[in-house]
């Protein structure tokens, strides 16, 4: 069984994401680049958005050594030192026609931890700018599939009953990225020490603190 979704969905997701993160960004005052992002606490909004221009950046330069590792993130904000939000949002615009071609041949499962990755660093960035919105996107059931697919090859039988709670989709893919405390995963009624316990290893580490985007 695979909570994976087909890769068309995927693909789709993902242009929905990028044209969502445009509008945001440029909605965005420039007086908020340098917020910190208390989920990314080493980034400001600036860094963070220049990691999401960067990854397909990165992508179709063929830089993937080393990567999801910190100096791999790092090179991208360090790329795009000193760059408006503006400028930002038109870069990213500038790799999709030719991302757009790659796309759909970046095999599965590594196309729904790209879009994993990007939902859950929009929600991190719409926290940090205090701009809800998007919780019912393709990309939340694309990045909540991966994240049970991932769930289910560590504990078989717990991503169906997780699935199976009655939690929101939306809920549920930020409790397991790691952006839900234990407490407010047990308000859920998902058991938060378990569930920290199953991402144990992973970049998905529960805050100490309630997030409420």
């Amino acid at each position: 069984m695979t909570f994976l979704l087909p890769d068309a969905e995927v693909v789709q997701a993902y242009l929905e994401f990028r044209s969502r993160i445009v509008s945001l960004v440029r909605e965005i005052p420039e007086s908020q680049a340098s917020l910190s992002v208390p989920l990314c606490p080493d980034w400001e909004v600036s860094s963070l958005i220049s990691h999401i221009v960067g990854i397909p950046e990165d992508i179709l330069a063929g830089r993937m050594e080393g990567v999801g590792t910190e100096a791999w993130t790092q090179a991208q904000v360090d790329r795009h030192e000193g760059e408006s939000l503006s400028q930002l949002a038109d870069i990213f615009l500038t790799t999709a026609a030719e991302f757009d071609v790659v796309l759909p041949h970046i095999p599965s499962p590594v196309n729904s931890q790209l879009v994993m990755d990007a939902i859950a660093h929009e929600h991190d960035l719409r926290h940090a700018v205090g701009r809800a919105g998007a919780q019912d996107s393709a990309a939340v059931d694309v990045a909540l599939g991966y994240l049970l697919n991932m769930v289910d090859t560590i504990a078989p039988g717990r991503a169906q009953e997780l699935s199976d709670s009655g939690v929101s989709r939306y809920e549920l893919m930020r409790s397991l990225s790691g952006r839900r405390s234990i407490e407010q995963m047990n308000q859920l009624e998902l058991d938060g020490s378990q569930i920290a316990a199953l991402l144990k290893g992973t970049p998905m580490v529960a805050p100490h603190t309630a997030v409420e985007i």
